[in-house]
């Protein structure tokens, strides 16, 4: 097995050497585990280790005349289909389109359609109205 150990002890990474998982470990008590897989798995305060599946792209735009982005990570731009409804673009393509994206805007309900590997369909309320606030975040 190697061990990593930082400077003050406290933080150490072992790993067998054998292709097995990577242990996180802060003053001796395992955080989180890196799986021989490449999953990421961590405690959280839940009683038990799972695995954690991050957020791969998520923006904050303004529906409203022209289109702008407020912030966002993974997103190269959104695209203007005509009222309420948006293409968000990903800077890099997911790995297949059985992903999950979830919206949020300020004025209605609002929806996604359209799943490919590089951009997922928005609509923002049920009769597609602009919005100045729209939050769309794609987990996979």
């Amino acid at each position: 097995m190697s061990t990593i150990k930082s400077s003050s002890e406290d933080l150490t990474l072992n790993a067998d050497g054998a292709g097995n998982d990577v242990l996180i470990q802060s003053n001796g008590t395992n955080t989180a585990t890196i799986t021989a897989e490449g999953l990421l798995q961590y405690n959280s305060g839940y009683g038990s280790a799972a695995t954690a599946y991050g957020c791969r792209a998520w923006v904050k735009f303004n529906g409203v005349g022209t289109v702008a982005i407020y912030n966002s990570a993974n997103v190269s731009s959104i695209t203007d289909l005509g009222t309420g409804r948006y293409r968000v673009n990903f800077t890099t393509a997911m790995v297949d389109a059985d992903f999950a994206a979830v919206t949020s805007n300020a004025n209605r309900d609002g929806g996604c359609y359209g799943h490919s590997t590089t951009d997922v369909g928005v609509f923002a309320g049920e009769s597609a109205i602009d919005s100045t606030i729209i939050s769309v975040a794609i987990f996979r």
